[in-house]
């Protein structure tokens, strides 16, 4: 008679076999990872992005909007230009919305695509691909530069790797000079930096972010992700059985097995051709399942859809798919708490960055009084109070204004009312206000500066007090 623990012993180990296995980690090889050259139609949407992003981030800062940098963060004038509309310090709480927006709208996306963002669009991957794309070109494939490390040093040896690692300082200088040039007028810093007549410390921050970019996508490479990087930890709490990540369809792959061509094999489709491991760029088997090293950028997608195609197997043996469509009980999108959660509060921000925005004024107005006395008497019997008015012209033009005061109508402005201010200029400008004392209400009166600019319809107003005697 059969022993039934045997026979269920023998049946877990079947299941096992056919079962994804999750939350996994391959370790990391202890020599450096190579990465082997693939192409798919995933590697060519990876490209483009990668490619269009990096263009954008040096092209941006060329661009000019009314005669000045479209885009830059003048930190000397303390303000931030988009495009002719100017943020001051006062206005930063507009940044810090949208990164919050920015921030939901990631985990919004990462619900249904996985760590998408850190495949197609992370500037640290599409710096580390170009570095491995220029060390390719210059030493080899993946084999060769295995080979190439394990060489004794000789003159083809350190003629490549000077090559190599001059290209790759090349490529951190300018992305040092790209990134700095959202802080300081991108047309004259390219000029200064390669003909030496920059100054110091705007040479320093540029050797550092090229030494910054030279190690991170030249030496550090995956450890930035596996180690560094905060998203890869806090990522699977945003997962559900929905989401849809680079996976290998266990069930179909295994048992796995090495075979030939066309021939006949009760093992399952994965013929251990080990692509897919040659191919990440963070060194991991994806057929030990769901890893939170897998940054889904889709190259063992394309090397296994390479490998089935050779061997008249159907595709997607490795796919973006969700555990649920694995398991035949996919849910439509809306029905899953996160999306509505994210979601919902992505709007929330998008809309108070709107609010923010059609709220905000391009005056700003502060109201001082005068310290050295609450009021003085005139020798008309009249009563004055002095105060100093800090107008800012927040935007990139030269706007007229003109000063008026509310809150009683005893109140006299004295002096000169119209104002020419010059773009982001602050100007500090006194006034005087006179009036009877036996037409104000008490020793404290409410009075009102209102700064209106001509021909427009904005304005900014600020209450404060005129004194008189009791």
């Amino acid at each position: 008679m059969p022993n039934k623990n045997v026979n269920n012993t023998l049946d877990s180990a079947t299941k096992a076999q056919r079962i994804p296995v999750t939350n996994i980690s391959t370790p990391t090889p202890s020599r450096k990872i190579h990465i082997r050259e693939q192409k798919g139609q995933f590697q060519q949407l990876r490209t483009g992005m990668n490619s269009l992003l990096v263009a954008l981030f040096f092209l941006l800062p060329f661009i000019s909007f009314d005669g000045r940098q479209a885009i830059l963060f003048d930190l000397s004038q303390q303000q931030f230009i988009f495009f002719g509309t100017t943020l001051w310090p006062q206005d930063f709480t507009i940044l810090a919305w949208v990164f919050i927006a920015a921030a939901f709208l990631l985990f919004f996306v990462t619900v249904f695509w996985g760590r998408i963002w850190c495949g197609y669009l992370c500037p640290q991957t599409a710096w580390t691909f170009i570095y491995v794309w220029i060390e390719t070109r210059i030493e080899g494939n993946r084999n060769k530069r295995y080979a190439l490390d394990k060489a004794p040093w000789g003159s083809d040896k350190l003629k490549k790797r000077v090559l190599k690692h001059t290209a790759w300082g090349a490529i951190a200088l300018l992305t040092g000079c790209g990134f700095i040039a959202y802080f300081v007028p991108a047309r004259e810093l390219y000029i200064d930096i390669f003909s030496f007549s920059a100054s110091f410390w705007i040479t320093a921050w540029v050797w550092f972010f090229a030494i910054c970019t030279y190690l991170n996508a030249g030496w550090m490479r995956e450890q930035m992700c596996l180690h560094c990087c905060p998203y890869a930890r806090f990522q699977s709490a945003m997962f559900d059985a929905n989401t849809k990540t680079v996976t290998y369809d266990a069930a179909r792959g295994e048992s796995r097995g090495p075979r030939k061509r066309n021939e006949a094999s009760a093992l399952g489709d994965c013929v251990d051709c080990n692509l897919c491991v040659d191919v990440c760029p963070t060194g991991i088997d994806i057929r030990n399942g769901l890893q939170y090293e897998c940054i889904n950028c889709g190259a063992c997608v394309d090397a296994c859809n390479q490998t089935m195609q050779k061997f008249g197997y159907q595709p997607n043996l490795i796919s973006y798919t969700s555990e649920n469509t694995l398991a035949g009980k996919a849910e439509p999108f809306y029905e899953s708490y996160k999306f509505l959660a994210y979601g919902i509060a992505a709007l929330i921000m998008i809309s108070v960055i709107a609010v923010d925005i059609y709220n905000r004024n391009n005056i700003e107005l502060n109201v001082l009084r005068d310290r050295q006395s609450l009021y003085r008497e005139t020798l008309d019997d009249g009563i004055e109070n002095s105060f100093t008015l800090k107008i800012r012209n927040k935007t990139q033009q030269t706007r007229l204004y003109r000063i008026y005061v509310s809150g009683n109508s005893a109140y006299r402005l004295m002096g000169e009312v119209d104002l020419k201010i010059h773009p982001g200029e602050q100007l500090d400008y006194p006034v005087t206000v006179v009036a009877l004392p036996e037409q104000l209400g008490s020793a404290r009166n409410a009075i009102t500066f209102t700064v209106a600019e001509q021909h427009n319809y904005s304005q900014a107003s600020q209450e404060s007090s005129f004194f008189a005697p009791i």
